[in-house]
């Protein structure tokens, strides 16, 4: 089981995260959503030590995430990432066992077969020598996808997976979801605009800056709920509206 509690940040004295608590069993899909500001992408940093606390506690199995951050695989947002690095999608996903690797030993046949896999469920297997800067938003996406089933983690936490991305690569992704909850993982994924993939979450967690419901999507979007979520910026428009980003 994953627990947060009582996690709390400040940036400069003003309270970006305030009193989070929840917890998620192994085999469930649970969707975050807020307005800009609400938290989310400080949530997951903050999960794994990113950036600083001024309390609570994150624990896996009941021992401290911090210690045990090799069982998760983090994906942020596509706006964080250098997409002018001059790699190839193969030497992404590799980046992946490293740790696990070394730096200094080549991988082996195990190692490849792998990196292998993860790309041809992302279906990246007939792209894995082109450079990483040369892949469509989508394309990218599901490299980074990849390379975090290429971890071989309990827990992945996805910021913004769908951001700019197509139909196609959304779907394929929904299925890499489907078959990791299978296998008893743990998935925790932010989004702006759930839409209807709102019925594929087992959970989601209503958020700006407290957890201001957590639950099934039906019980957590509520028009009480939303209204105190975004509260100062919904204004008439619908929370899934595209301008609400996180």
């Amino acid at each position: 089981m994953l627990k947060v509690q009582q996690l709390a940040v400040d940036y400069r004295g003003v309270r970006g995260l305030d009193d989070v608590s929840f917890q998620i069993e192994p085999g469930q899909l649970v969707g975050i959503v807020g307005p800009n500001g609400a938290g989310k992408s400080t949530m997951m940093k903050a999960m794994l030590g990113l950036v600083p606390t001024v309390s609570g506690h994150v624990s896996f199995c009941t021992c401290p995430l911090c210690n045990q951050l090799e069982r998760v695989a983090y994906v942020p947002q596509r706006s964080q990432i250098d997409w002018d690095y001059p790699v190839t999608v193969w030497n992404v996903v590799m980046m992946a066992r490293t740790r696990k690797l070394g730096w200094f030993r080549s991988p082996g046949r195990a190692t490849k077969e792998i990196v292998k896999t993860a790309l041809e469920q992302v279906e990246m297997l007939d792209l894995r020598h082109r450079r990483i800067g040369e892949l469509s938003g989508g394309q990218q996406q599901r490299v980074f996808l990849a390379r975090a089933l290429a971890q071989e983690a309990d827990i992945f936490l996805f910021d913004e997976p769908f951001n700019g991305v197509d139909q196609p690569t959304e779907a394929i992704m929904f299925q890499v979801f489907a078959n990791l909850k299978a296998q008893g993982k743990i998935l925790l994924v932010s989004s702006h605009d759930w839409g209807e993939s709102m019925s594929q979450l087992d959970r989601l967690l209503l958020l700006n800056r407290q957890l201001i419901a957590d639950g099934l999507p039906a019980t957590v979007m509520t028009p009480e709920n939303l209204q105190q979520a975004y509260r100062g910026v919904l204004g008439h428009s619908h929370p899934n509206d595209q301008s609400f980003v996180c």
